[in-house]
């Protein structure tokens, strides 16, 4: 332990002679271990907020929506098919096979329209759907309630307003018991959402629910498709427990092939656990790019490194050739350069932690378009940053090492 602690002390001896080019060469590490982990924290940060925004959906739900058909040969994609009723998400909530593994299955169809009320008017999603519809997507009611089952059964002409909705036609006063206008039908406002924010499915904020009885009546005045029951965009489900998701979409997509009458699905599902799955490689391809980018300043470094070995090899051939005189064996000399090269590397890095640590920090401070770019500095980018540095100076180390343990002594003692 001695050993190493005075080649250690050996080493800072040695860098201290030339401080100006020592504190050159370490500044190169120092960037680039301070970029990677900025750089790695930015990747990290995006992937936490999509995943916290994919989660905000609700809790272990699947989305099932329209399949694809083809027309003359061509397939025209997913979403012609609109084959999905509402008695599809009836027959799923009534199915005994189905009753341990799904809490509810919500239907609902969406459009946009202009929302009229108190003097002024707003495009918005308007979403037609069930009563469980905001339990189940996360939603919480700022004030009001939310429209019941027999406000749904009677096709009650009540809204609820996503809270971008609620500001910005009723900027001054409180929305509840107020009435807008969508079309030429008129609609009781009965509850306003908390605020909720941006997610996966869109702005959860700028929207205005009601019945989907009401939205076939006075929205699409659809009534009836396969076997008189109207269609829907989408059905949530959701499942009792995240261990039964696969069972529970293998026995979904079994009903809804004996509803349909068909051998190919006309429908699709997914999970919030696929859309996680995507956003994570997404994210990481966005992580491993950044880092990449980084790292090339930290190869840079490297060639610092080796630079100032080199040249210190040279300037210190007659020192390296007393030496070897006095016993000095030739791995002596391989770990004196190489422990320089490590000193110089290791702190580099240390230093680049801080930098990394305050560039992480400014970055979560800047906004575009509005927004706040999220940065996560993880112990894992740490430990990667000022683990490759370390590796860096070795390997850029070695040549400049091996060169100076190569040295003939009787040469480096004539060396002027």
């Amino acid at each position: 332990m001695t050993k190493y602690f005075d080649l250690a002390l050996t080493a800072l001896q040695a860098l201290s002679v030339n401080r100006l080019r020592t504190f050159l060469t370490v500044l190169g590490i120092v960037i680039g271990v301070g970029s990677v982990i900025a750089m790695v924290s930015v990747g990290r940060g995006a992937n936490e907020q999509i995943a916290a925004r994919i989660q905000n959906i609700g809790t272990n739900l699947l989305f099932i929506g329209p399949g694809q058909v083809q027309q003359g040969g061509l397939a025209l994609g997913f979403g012609s098919a609109q084959t999905l009723t509402y008695d599809d998400a009836v027959a799923l909530n009534n199915e005994p096979e189905l009753l341990s593994m799904i809490t509810t299955a919500v239907p609902f169809n969406q459009t946009f329209r202009q929302v009229v009320g108190n003097g002024t008017n707003w495009n918005t999603r308007i979403i037609g759907t069930t009563p469980d519809y905001w339990w189940v997507r996360n939603y919480q009611l700022a004030a009001g309630d939310f429209f019941n089952q027999q406000q749904f059964d009677a096709g009650s002409a009540v809204a609820v307003l996503g809270a971008d909705v609620a500001d910005q036609l009723f900027p001054e006063s409180d929305p509840v018991d107020q009435n807008i206008r969508i079309g030429q039908a008129t609609f009781r406002v009965i509850g306003v959402f908390a605020r909720k924010g941006a997610g996966a499915l869109g702005n959860e904020d700028d929207v205005v629910v009601i019945p989907l009885t009401t939205f076939y009546r006075t929205i699409t005045r659809q009534v009836a498709a396969r076997g008189g029951s109207p269609t829907v965009n989408t059905i949530i489900v959701q499942v009792a427990d995240r261990s039964q998701m696969q069972a529970a979409v293998e026995a979904i997509a079994a009903i809804l092939r004996q509803r349909h009458r068909v051998s190919q699905d006309d429908f699709i599902i997914r999970s919030q656990e696929d859309m996680l799955a995507l956003a994570n490689q997404i994210t990481g391809i966005f992580t491993l790019l950044l880092g990449s980018i980084a790292g090339i300043s930290l190869v840079v470094g490297g060639i610092g490194i080796m630079n100032i070995m080199l040249v210190s090899v040279t300037e210190r051939t007659r020192e390296i050739g007393i030496r070897k005189a006095v016993g000095a064996k030739r791995r002596d000399i391989l770990f004196q350069f190489l422990t320089e090269a490590v000193v110089v590397s290791v702190a580099g890095g240390l230093l680049g932690i801080l930098l990394g640590f305050g560039l992480s920090r400014l970055i979560s401070t800047l906004e575009i378009n509005g927004q706040r770019i999220p940065t996560l500095v993880a112990p894992d980018a740490i430990l990667l940053a000022v683990g490759v540095s370390a590796v860096i100076g070795l390997f850029f180390g070695i040549y400049p090492a091996a060169r100076a343990a190569r040295l003939n002594p009787i040469e480096a003692l004539r060396y002027e």
